[in-house]
């Protein structure tokens, strides 16, 4: 009887398994340029209190540090591009960015910029997609081993479009996946620099200290959202992987684009 039920226990084990690789797989074959960032804890923030002066002196904390479990997800591997967002348009005839006739920024393979927070929503929500929770867009920024930066723990301009990175005169986003060796540990590509991105959340300094240990959604409310990553007119340091900024959701700037994730279905 036991080696029977146990049997038992092992074939409906398989079954469920083979069921999600099936889901996991039709995804993937659905959605080619995402990567699976698997289920887990991490580490969120950053406890560092770092003494800043460049025009003004000023500290930066992105703290406190806290332990974030997360369902598994998928995301973006790139920054969604004007290619991309272009065939938006042409479906849905909304309004084209702010910086879409832009020559710095309308190249087809460079990430679509000037959009609004409400923006990258429709667009999200017309790719079968939506916007990633700031603690998934950190996650899937710098793994599960607390890295400063996606490819490690020492900054370096070659890795990434920012501030340092470029010369005088040519500032301006690079085609996504321009930086191969700056790729994230689950192989997202410009997660440092080029453009902040857009996450759901709304941003509240204090929220880390209230958060939820599992699946953080942000705030309930609020006026300003989330952006992460750095921008390419910004230094090194707001491109940490744990680096959080806000700008009101109606910002359109060159400097802000987004990607996209998409929840694994159970």
């Amino acid at each position: 009887m036991f080696v029977r039920n146990g049997f038992m226990v092992l074939l409906a084990i398989c079954f469920v398994s083979l069921q999600l690789t099936k889901g996991l797989s039709a995804t993937e074959e659905k959605y080619p340029d995402m990567v699976l960032v698997p289920a887990g804890e991490f580490t969120m923030g950053d406890n560092t209190h770092y003494n800043w002066t460049f025009m003004l002196a000023y500290t930066i904390y992105d703290g406190p540090e806290h332990k974030v479990y997360l369902d598994a997800f998928y995301i973006d591997k790139y920054e969604v591009t004007n290619e991309q967002y272009k065939k938006f348009i042409e479906e849905t005839e909304r309004r084209v960015p702010r910086c879409w006739n832009d020559a710095r920024f309308n190249r087809s393979n460079q990430p679509v910029v000037g959009v609004t927070w409400e923006d990258a929503v429709a667009y999200a929500k017309w790719a079968g997609k939506r916007l990633p929770t700031e603690a998934e867009w950190e996650k899937a920024s710098r793994g599960t081993d607390r890295r400063l930066w996606p490819w490690g723990n020492k900054f370096d301009k070659t890795k990434c479009n920012v501030w340092e990175s470029s010369e005088a005169g040519q500032r301006e986003t690079k085609p996504v996946g321009t930086y191969e060796t700056g790729k994230s540990p689950y192989g997202c590509y410009d997660m440092a620099g080029n453009a902040w991105e857009w996450c759901a959340d709304y941003y509240d300094q204090n929220y880390y200290y209230m958060s939820p240990a599992t699946n953080p959604t942000g705030p309930v409310n609020g006026f300003q959202r989330v952006i992460r990553g750095g921008g390419f007119l910004y230094f090194g340091h707001y491109a940490r992987c744990a680096a959080r900024y806000r700008v009101p959701w109606y910002a359109q700037s060159p400097q802000i684009g987004f990607r996209c994730a998409k929840s694994v279905e159970k």
